[in-house]
C-alpha cells in the first residue's frame, strides 16, 4: 500500500500500489478522466447552488470551487492537446455512482450526505494527485499534479466547514465514517480501466 495516503483526513483507506502502476501506465487515459472530474466537480457545486440558493454562505463558497474546478478543467485540456489526445467522453467508474447511492434523498439528510460525499471525493483526488506528483517520470506533468494539491485540500476543507456549520459536529463526525467506509469498500477493487476514482 501507499503509505503517504493514510495521512489524508477523512480517508479510512490509502490507495494501492496497484492503482499507482495502472496510472503511469496510462497517463493519457488518466489524463482524459482528470478532466471529466474536473468538469463534474463544477458540476456539482453549481448543482448545489441550484438546491440552496437561499443560503448565502454556501452559494458563496461554492461559487469559487466552481469557479476553480472549470480553470483546472481548462489547464488540464490544455495538458491534453499538449499530448495529442482529443478530449472526449469516457466510461466512468462506479466510484461516483456507488456513493451517490449512500446520498439519502430526504432533506436534511439529502444535503449533509451530499456534502460530505463531495469532501471525500475532494480529499481522494488530492491524495491521488499527490501520488501522480511523486511517482510521474514526466517531470512537467509532476509538477502541474503537485500545483493542484492545494486546491483540492482546500476543497474538501470548504466542504467540511459547509457540513459542520450547517449540522451538529458529532451528527457530521458520526456520517463521514459511515460514508467513508463506503468509499473504500468502494475502491477495494482496481476498476479496470484507469481513472482517477478507480
Amino acid at each position: 500500500m501507499a503509505t503517504t495516503a493514510a495521512t489524508i483526513r477523512f480517508l479510512q483507506t490509502p490507495t494501492s500500489q496497484a492503482w499507482i502502476d495502472q496510472a503511469l501506465a496510462n497517463l493519457d487515459e488518466i489524463l482524459l478522466d482528470h478532466a471529466q472530474c474536473e468538469r463534474k466537480a463544477a458540476g456539482v457545486a453549481m448543482s448545489l447552488i441550484n438546491r440552496y440558493p437561499a443560503d448565502a454562505g454556501l452559494v458563496k463558497a461554492l461559487t469559487a470551487i466552481a469557479q476553480e474546478e472549470l480553470a483546472h478543467f481548462a489547464q488540464v485540456n490544455q495538458w491534453l492537446e499538449r499530448r495529442g489526445v482529443p478530449f472526449g467522453p469516457l466510461p466512468p467508474p462506479p466510484y461516483g455512482a456507488g456513493l451517490r447511492q449512500q446520498v439519502r434523498p430526504d432533506e436534511p439528510h439529502r444535503q449533509l450526505d451530499v456534502l460530505l460525499v463531495s469532501a471525500l471525493i475532494e480529499a481522494r483526488s488530492h491524495e491521488r494527485l499527490g501520488l501522480l506528483a511523486e511517482h510521474c517520470p514526466d517531470r512537467d506533468l509532476a509538477q502541474f499534479y503537485r500545483s493542484l494539491m492545494a486546491s483540492e485540500a482546500r476543497h474538501y476543507g470548504a466542504y467540511w466547514v459547509l457540513a459542520t456549520g450547517r449540522f451538529p459536529r458529532t451528527a457530521v463526525e458520526c456520517r463521514l465514517d459511515t460514508l467513508a467506509a463506503a468509499e473504500s469498500k468502494i475502491l477495494s477493487s482496481l476498476y479496470p480501466q484507469p481513472r482517477i476514482h478507480s
